[in-house]
């Protein structure tokens, strides 16, 4: 590890208490989940002292996405031991960003200060374009912002993405078109299926296929995702290597 590595990943470490209060819950909270496998051990630093990282926030603030959708402590257990073992802080910022959208739309009215504070920083004037640009927040009367929660921890974390932003609209744009098509695609598939079960029984299968096809549709793009970042990065295109990859799958 380089130098300049080592004192990143010094300045990202936290302590017990550091770690509770960046994610919000108590320390006893932080042990307990600890205590559960929810949370990966710390590394142990100096005086045996237990630091943590980006991955330790990450994933608690997936454990909380999840409870508030509801499950479980047992169900989360069982949502997070399917997680690959290897996934970065981004990887589960993805995954809460997914969790999140399970829910209903959510829009609030907050004030600039609440704003910042679920941000979890300062907002510039230029951050706050970019965020109404992206349809994460709308100016609404006053100093008043309308936030879309399920999107506001992605957007904040696209502030810091080295792209234009007319590359983030466009991706965004892309992005949405291919889900409405696959979402379109699927509920055809399923419905079928079900069209000749009672209403309890279509509303009991939603319940289960939504999380499961959500899952399956984050896993294979980021494995596709995976695969194209690595033939740009090393110079060889996908396209042109493997004219049909479902033939050698």
């Amino acid at each position: 590890m380089t130098t300049h590595a080592r004192s990143d990943a010094e300045e990202q470490a936290l302590t017990i208490d550091e770690l509770a209060a960046r994610a919000g819950v108590t320390v006893r909270t932080v042990r307990f989940y600890g205590s559960k496998g929810l949370l990966p051990p710390p590394e142990i630093g100096p005086r045996r002292v237990g630091r943590y990282g980006p991955g330790h926030v990450a994933r608690l603030a997936l454990i909380e996405e999840l409870q508030q959708q509801g499950m479980t402590l047992a169900a989360i257990e069982r949502y997070l031991r399917q997680l690959p073992p290897d996934l970065t802080p981004h990887d589960l910022a993805i995954h809460r960003a997914v969790v999140a959208s399970w829910a209903p739309d959510a829009v609030d009215t907050v004030s600039r200060r609440e704003l910042e504070r679920r941000a979890g920083r300062p907002l510039s004037a230029e951050d706050v374009e970019r965020l109404t640009a992206m349809n994460v927040i709308t100016e609404a009367d006053g100093d008043t912002f309308r936030v879309d929660s399920g999107l506001l921890r992605l957007g904040v974390q696209l502030l810091d993405v080295p792209l234009s932003q007319e590359v983030i609209l466009a991706a965004r744009k892309v992005l949405i078109e291919h889900s409405r098509a696959a979402a379109h695609e699927l509920s055809q598939l399923f419905r079928g299926e079900v069209a000749e079960r009672d209403a309890q029984d279509v509303r009991s299968l939603s319940a289960h296929m939504h999380p499961l096809v959500v899952q399956a549709l984050l896993t294979t793009f980021q494995r596709s995702l995976r695969e194209e970042l690595s033939g740009w990065v090393s110079g060889s295109d996908p396209d042109l290597s493997d004219p049909d990859p479902d033939v050698s799958r």
